[in-house]
Formats: C-alpha cells, structure tokens, sequence
C-alpha cells in the first residue's frame, strides 16, 4: 500500500513540476507566439517548394530551406514592405477625409431629391425610420473613419518602427528555415507527448494543414486577384485611393456574405449619384463577374473540398479574430475555429460514448 502511495506521490508531484514548466516555457515564448505561427502557416504554405528544391536529397536540406526562405522574402515580404508606407497614408487621408463631409453639396442635393430614397421613405415611416442626404452622409462617414483608421493603425503600428520590424521578419523567417528542415521531428516529438491515439494526432495536424492552405493559399489568392481588379478599375473611372480600395477589397474578399460588394456596391452608387449612370451599371455587372469567378470557381478548385466550415461561421471567426488580433485575426480567427470543430469531431468520434448513453426523460 506505501508502495502504491508513494508512486501516486511521485507521480503528482511530477506531472505538478511538468505542467509548471509547460507554463514557464509559455510565458516564455508567449511574445513571440505571433511570429512562430506566423511561420508555421508559411512554412506549410511553402513546403511543397522546399521538397521541390530538395528533390531527391541533390541539395542538402540547410542550403534548400535557405533557397526557400529567400523566395519567401521576395516574393511575400518585400512587396508587403514597400506598400506599408503608401497604405498608411491612403488610410490616413481617407480617415481625415471622413471626419469632415465626406459627401459634396451636389451629391446632397441629389440623395436629397432622389426619387427612390423619397419611395423608400415612405416605406419605412411606417417603422418611425427616415433617411435623409445628411443621414447617409454621415453613415457613410463614420464607416470610412472605422475602415480608415483601423486601417493606419495596422500600417502607422509597422512603419512607425521600422527596425522592430525588420527584426520580425529576420525572427519569422529563422523559425521558418528550421521548421523545414526540423518540421517533421518537431511534429513527431508533440505527437509523442500527446495523449491522444496517433490517428486522432494525425487529424488535428492535417485540420490545420488544410485549414492553412484554405487561409492563404485560397482565400489569399482569391483576395489578391480581386484586390488587383478592383483597384485598377477604380484607378481607370478615377476614383481617389485606388490602392487603398485595392488593399480594403483584398482584406474583404476574405470575409463571406460581405466581400468586395461592401466597396463596390457603394462606388456604384456614389457614380449613378454623379449621374455616371453607365459607369454605375459596369460596377455592379464587373462586381457579380468577378465574385461569382473567384467564389464559385476559382476557390473550390484550389481548396477543394477539404475545408467545410458553415460560411456564418467563417465569417464571425474573421471578424473576431480581427477585433481581437489586428490584421493577423484573418488567420488566427479560422485556425481557433478549426482547433474547436476538430476537437468536436474527435469527441463525437471516440469519447462521447465513454460518457454512457442518454437517459431518456
């Protein structure tokens, strides 16, 4: 019987200094968290490249991780970089833009004689509602303060100290060289400690895999095109800040339900106010082409069918992750998410039933 107390003894009394040093090394590394999973998703985003250049072990794994990470400062972070300043001052002007009226007289006078928002009207003084030029002016104007200057806070928090984040970078792309060369045995030393079966281990990676590759390959993808798109042609009819809409389309065509419609949508209004009535009608038909093409063929053709997640429910992850994260809660909202509905799976799977059976009331 003291033999048997004496090896719970031990054994509490090390799981206790084990748990406190899982806490230790967290608060730890708990300000670099940001740039580790950072590079976790790049670094599952660009393996297939780093096992391309490492083909058949021509090219010893240091010097291709190296090649790797090299691409990745190129082609991802330098262009991130260079439009980080044009961004802070688009979204700056769009702020100060904002504050004041945002809306000309003429466009007043024209919200105001409008025919359909005096048909309108008439619909909703039945629920006591009424719109005016000056209501919608100032709705208006208050979303581009929020859009403005959430924005210059995320682009002044980097430009603002330049060397903070060159160090960051310098810091994610490290953790990247050595997640691909030392991935897999980093994976298979978690997996080791998991108490889970390996199996349910082996799914809880490749939710997030999948959910990695949805993030920034399809969604990143799809925002890129339509944030390109939409851009130029606001560039082309001549519409101020086409970067700054460019980059506000990019982040939109992340969220479903939303998109780029909440930038285009109004644009065509604001134009059919102008009396640019064909310009109006381009901006609704170009919108519905280019979502449609992105949405319904180019990103089931990329992700595929790997990902299902109910679209409300991607919608408020974003939304959530990007009140609680900044910029970053695009992928950190969706991978909380992911963490949770495999957990739940897994439940479902294999220890509900421990639980017993429901008893019927």
């Amino acid at each position: 019987m003291r033999d048997g107390n004496s090896r719970n003894i031990i054994f509490w009394f090390f799981l206790s200094l084990f748990i406190l040093s899982i806490a230790m090394l967290t608060w730890l590394i708990w300000p670099f968290i940001s740039i580790i999973v950072l590079a976790s998703v790049i670094t599952g985003i660009f393996s297939p490249v780093f096992n391309l250049i490492n083909v058949k072990d021509k090219i010893n794994p240091p010097f291709a991780s190296f090649l790797t990470c090299t691409l990745i400062f190129f082609v991802v972070l330098v262009p991130i970089g260079f439009f980080v300043g044009i961004l802070s001052k688009d979204a700056h002007d769009l702020y100060i833009t904002a504050k004041g009226a945002l809306l000309n007289d003429q466009i007043k006078n024209l919200i105001s004689n409008s025919v359909f928002l005096e048909k309108a009207n008439l619909v909703l003084t039945h629920f006591n509602i009424e719109f005016t030029g000056e209501t919608l002016n100032k709705a208006v104007s208050e979303l581009g303060k929020i859009v403005g200057l959430f924005l210059y806070e995320q682009a002044r928090s980097i430009a603002s100290n330049t060397l903070a984040f060159f160090v960051n970078i310098f810091l994610m792309l490290l953790v990247v060289y050595f997640l691909l060369i030392d991935g897999s045995r980093l994976i298979s030393f978690i997996t080791d400690l998991s108490p889970f079966p390996k199996e349910q281990d082996e799914k809880l990676i490749q939710k997030f895999k999948d959910m990695a590759g949805a993030i920034l390959i399809g969604n990143g993808l799809g925002g890129l095109i339509q944030g390109v798109l939409g851009g130029t042609v606001f560039m082309l009819f001549g519409l101020k800040s086409p970067f700054l809409w460019g980059v506000i389309m990019a982040l939109l065509a992340f969220l479903p339900i939303v998109g780029i419609g909440a930038v285009f949508i109004p644009a065509a209004i604001y134009l059919f106010l102008k009396g640019q009535i064909a310009a109006a009608i381009f901006f609704v038909v170009f919108y519905i082409i280019l979502s449609v093409t992105v949405e319904y063929i180019l990103k089931p053709k990329i992700v595929g069918r790997r990902v299902k997640m109910h679209t409300l429910l991607v919608f408020f992850s974003i939304i959530g992750g990007l009140k609680l994260f900044g910029i970053l809660g695009i992928i950190y909202g969706p991978l909380v998410i992911t963490a949770f509905l495999t957990l739940t799976d897994i439940y479902n799977a294999s220890y509900r039933k421990m639980l017993g059976p429901k008893e019927l009331t």
